[in-house]
C-alpha cells in the first residue's frame, strides 16, 4: 500500500490552488471543470482540495480549520526556510512562528494558509553529534 493523497476541504478550490502556487511554488496538476476539486504536484503524494460544498452534497459534515487549535499540519521541506517563509507571507500566508532552529537539527517555521490550515516550512533534519 502507498500513501496516495491528502484532501483538504476548502470554500474555494481555485483560489486555494492559486495560493499554494504563489506561496509555495507548487505546480497545479488539475482543476476539475466544476471547480469543486483540484490537485497539486508534490512528488509521490498529491495535495488535493475539495470544496466544502461538494463534501456536503456527499452527505458529510465538514468543519472548518481552527488556526488556534489545529488538529494536523502539512509540511514543506526546503533548504532555505527564511526565504520560503518570506515568499509564503508575501502571498498571504499568516505567520504563526518565525524560523527557529530546533534542538533535533532542523529549522522550522509555521504559517496558516488562506483557509486557516497550519503549514510547516522546514529544513531536512540534520543528525546531531
Amino acid at each position: 500500500m502507498k500513501f496516495k493523497y491528502t484532501i483538504l476541504y476548502v470554500d474555494n478550490v481555485s483560489e486555494t490552488l492559486a495560493f499554494y502556487e504563489n506561496a509555495f511554488g507548487l505546480e497545479r496538476k488539475m482543476l476539475h471543470e466544476s471547480g469543486e476539486y483540484g490537485e497539486l504536484f508534490t512528488g509521490n503524494t498529491t495535495l488535493s482540495f475539495s470544496s466544502i460544498n461538494l463534501l456536503k452534497q456527499l452527505g458529510k459534515k465538514p468543519i472548518r480549520p481552527n488556526s488556534n487549535g489545529p488538529t494536523f499540519e502539512i509540511a514543506f521541506e526546503t533548504n532555505d526556510v527564511k526565504a520560503a517563509l518570506s515568499k509564503a507571507c508575501e502571498a498571504g500566508a499568516v505567520l504563526v512562528q518565525d524560523a527557529e532552529d530546533m534542538p533535533w537539527g532542523q529549522t522550522t517555521a509555521y504559517v496558516t494558509d488562506n483557509n486557516g490550515f497550519l503549514v510547516e516550512i522546514c529544513t531536512p533534519v540534520v543528525n546531531q553529534p
